[in-house]
C-alpha cells in the first residue's frame, strides 16, 4: 500500500513544532517596578544613598526589580511622605520623622542633643534602636533602613568664637534645632532651606545650623565664611515601604531588602561623614572659610542649657506609657559601643 506523502509532511511539521515548543526558552517575567520618592534634590546625601540603594537592589536581584526614583519632591513632599507611602502613592519613601513632631514619640530621642559627633555613629544607633523596639508608630509601613545626617553645626556670615558671640544672633533653625538655638542664646528663625540663601543675602538671618555638607552641596560657603563646631542635634531619616507592596514581593527579593537594612545604614553614615570632611576642605580652599571650636567649659555649659530637652522627652514618654528611659539608656550604651567601633 502506497503511503500518503501528505501524512509524512504533517508528521515532520508536528515534530518540528513539538521541538520548538519543548526547547524554546520560557518567556521572561516582567520586572517588578517600584517607585521611590524623596523630598530633597538627588545631589543631597540622602538622595545619593537613594540612588546607591536602587542600583544595589537591581544588581542583586539580577534586574528582576527596577526602582524608579523621584527626588526633589516630584512625587511626594517632606510632610506627606509617610502618608503617601501608606496610601500607595509611592511604593517607597525616604522621610524625616522629626519633621512630624509627636508622631514618632519614642524615636524622638535620637534627634535630641545627646552628643553625637558623626553620622556613622548616630545612624548605627538609630538603626539598632528601631530593630530592638519596633515602635508602633511605624506599624503601617515596612522599614527598609534608617540613618542620620551629621550633627548640626553653625555656618555664619559673622565669626562666632564664643557663646557670647551667639547671643541674640538670628540663626535659621527649625524644630528641635530651633529649640536648641534658643536654649544656647541665639534667636532661632524658622524657614525652609530653600529660603535661606536669599535671607542670608538680605540679612534676615546671619547664619544657619545644619550638617556641614550643605556648605558645598548648596554652596552656602559662598555666603557663610565662618563655621562653629557645635555637635548639636542630628536629623534622623527613615526609608519605608508600603505594606501591601512589601507583602507582594517574592521571598528572595524580600531577603535582598532585609540584608540591606544595616548595610545601607552603615554605608550612608560613612559616606556622609566623608562628604562633610570633603565639603569643609573644599570650602576652606575655595572661599577661605574659617572653622572655630568653643572651649571645653562652653561645651559643658551648652550641655546644661539643653538638658531640659532630654528631661521633656522622658516626661512625655512616661506620660504616654512608652519606655523612654530604657530607650535613652540603650541609646547612650549603643553610642558608646559604636564610638569605640567607628571612632567619634
Amino acid at each position: 500500500m502506497k503511503k500518503n506523502p501528505y501524512l509524512k509532511l504533517i508528521g515532520i511539521l508536528s515534530f518540528s513544532i513539538f521541538m520548538l515548543v519543548s526547547f524554546s526558552p520560557a518567556p521572561q517575567a516582567a520586572p517588578i517596578k517600584l517607585s521611590y520618592a524623596f523630598f530633597a534634590p538627588a545631589r543631597s546625601f540622602p538622595g545619593v544613598q537613594m540612588m546607591r540603594w536602587a542600583k544595589v537592589v537591581e544588581k542583586r536581584t539580577h534586574g528582576r526589580v527596577k526602582i524608579n526614583t523621584y527626588p526633589g519632591g516630584t512625587l511626594l513632599g517632606a510632610k506627606n511622605m509617610m502618608d503617601g507611602v501608606v496610601s500607595g502613592v509611592a511604593d517607597i519613601g525616604c522621610f524625616c520623622p522629626p519633621y512630624m513632631p509627636g508622631r514618632f514619640p519614642l524615636m524622638e530621642a535620637v534627634d535630641l542633643p545627646v552628643g553625637f559627633k558623626s553620622s556613622r555613629v548616630a545612624s548605627a544607633v538609630t538603626a539598632e534602636l528601631y530593630k530592638k523596639y519596633h515602635p508602633a508608630s511605624f506599624a503601617k509601613v515596612k522599614v527598609l533602613t534608617m540613618f542620620c545626617c551629621a550633627p548640626g553645626n553653625i555656618m555664619s556670615k559673622v565669626p562666632i568664637k564664643s557663646l557670647k558671640d551667639l547671643k541674640k544672633l538670628e540663626i535659621r533653625g527649625t524644630g528641635i534645632s530651633g529649640k536648641y538655638l534658643g536654649a544656647i542664646g541665639a534667636t532661632p528663625v524658622a524657614m525652609p532651606m530653600s529660603s535661606v540663601p536669599e535671607s542670608l543675602q538680605k540679612g534676615v538671618v546671619k547664619g544657619l545650623i545644619s550638617s556641614l555638607e550643605v556648605m558645598k552641596d548648596f554652596n552656602f560657603a559662598s555666603l557663610c565664611q565662618y563655621v562653629t563646631i557645635m555637635n548639636g542635634p542630628t536629623t534622623s531619616f527613615a526609608v519605608v515601604m508600603n505594606k501591601k507592596k512589601w507583602a507582594s514581593l517574592p521571598s528572595d527579593v524580600k531577603k535582598v531588602f532585609n540584608d540591606l537594612y544595616y548595610e545601607q545604614c552603615f554605608w550612608t553614615g560613612k559616606y556622609e561623614d566623608q562628604h562633610v570632611k570633603d565639603s569643609i576642605a573644599w570650602s576652606k580652599k575655595k572661599y577661605h572659610v574659617e572653622v572655630y571650636k568653643l572651649t571645653a567649659p562652653e561645651y559643658r555649659e551648652i550641655d546644661r542649657k539643653v538638658r531640659f530637652m532630654v528631661d521633656n522627652y522622658l516626661a512625655k514618654t512616661k506620660k504616654e506609657g512608652l519606655p523612654g528611659k530604657e530607650f535613652l539608656n540603650d541609646l547612650y550604651s549603643l553610642k558608646s559601643k559604636y564610638e569605640k567601633k567607628f571612632g567619634k
